[in-house]
């Protein structure tokens, strides 16, 4: 029963991980969540609280300071672990690569570290279809090759070997407890809780293409800029597959659950895309939030931006198959639920 197991929840007061903690305590796991807060508030975890009827313990700590790490599963039964701690601006990873590496992968290698001293070694990692790179067609499926445009594409890339580079060590020692990695790659997570109480509150200017629509509708930024209208596309910007945030949460509960099906001798490293299978145009999404919401969105056209490629969207078919998961919620009502928690927060969690 997964009413016995506790959670660790890296990052989890960030935008993802905050929704997974929902579906999380939904579905009958216990939690702690830990978080160092860099790009992501307190209040957000309240919130989960609030929506959940649950409380859970959280940590201010960050995951490449060894020692609080270790403190955590000291003091916690910890059965399993879903890591999203990490830095995830592709532009500000060009601009700040060393930052991105020591956060994402030497953040990592701590985690793990820790987890291995605590025999804790199941694990479902927020990856990233920027470990694609430029896919030479779509849709794409996970055995696709991997390489990547842009340091935090790499960064994403470098710790998923690193992980099946844990498991193959584990195959060739018959490892008693072998790691077992379930590796989630996101395609253009966007939404909100239906609730209104839980959304993406990026700090800054956002660097994401929907929160910065829904900043603009709200009256806090004046006008999107669309970055790129020449690329081979049907109106010239990039093509995404935007999933709504709930159905991607939802995504690691069922990875979740098929860790804790395995037997524990099982050694197992699984990467699963989650997407719809859809791609979009920015201005697809743009034209569309314009309907839904009947809020004015200005535009201008801008360059493109260095590591953005023309085309992404998913194979989500493994997930189906091996998860008995897939994406149920449309664009329409990720752009509903999108501008519920922007209009009812227009300061996000402040």
């Amino acid at each position: 029963m997964t009413s016995n197991n506790t959670i660790l929840v890296t990052g989890g007061a960030g935008y993802i991980g905050s929704h997974t903690c929902v579906e999380l305590l939904q579905a009958g796991f216990d939690l702690v969540v830990v978080d160092n807060f860099s790009n992501s508030k307190p209040e957000a975890l309240q919130r989960v609280m609030q929506i959940t009827g649950r409380e859970f313990a959280c940590y201010a700590v960050d995951i490449t300071h060894t020692e609080a790490l270790s403190q955590v599963f000291t003091d916690h039964p910890i059965d399993a672990v879903v890591h999203f701690a990490g830095l995830k601006a592709v532009g500000e990873s060009c601009a700040k690569p060393a930052w991105y590496y020591r956060n994402n992968v030497y953040g990592t290698q701590v985690l793990t570290e820790v987890m291995a001293e605590h025999h804790v070694k199941r694990l479902v990692f927020s990856s990233s279809a920027t470990v694609y790179g430029e896919p030479k067609s779509v849709p794409i499926t996970e055995d696709f090759p991997l390489s990547a445009t842009n340091p935090y594409g790499r960064s994403k890339w470098f710790i998923e070997s690193m992980l099946s580079d844990f498991v193959d060590a584990d195959r060739l020692q018959h490892a008693n407890q072998p790691w077992q990695i379930s590796v989630l790659r996101y395609f253009n997570p966007i939404g909100a809780h239906k609730s209104g109480l839980i959304g993406e509150d990026p700090k800054d200017i956002p660097n994401n293409l929907m929160p910065y629509i829904s900043q603009v509708a709200v009256g806090k930024l004046k006008q999107l800029s669309v970055f790129g209208d020449d690329y081979p596309t049907h109106d010239g910007t990039g093509v995404r597959d935007y999933i709504h945030v709930v159905d991607l949460a939802k995504g690691h509960v069922k990875a979740l659950e098929k860790l804790f099906n395995q037997a524990q001798e099982t050694t197992d490293w699984q990467a699963y895309n989650l997407g719809t299978g859809q791609g979009y145009s920015v201005l697809d999404l743009v034209k569309t939030f314009i309907e839904v919401t009947g809020q004015d969105i200005p535009y201008q056209i801008a360059p493109r931006r260095p590591g953005d490629i023309a085309i992404c969207y998913a194979d989500p078919t493994k997930a189906w198959r091996e998860l008995g998961w897939q994406a149920q919620l449309d664009l329409t009502a990720m752009l509903a639920d999108t501008w519920r928690w922007q209009s009812s927060n227009p300061d996000g969690y402040a």
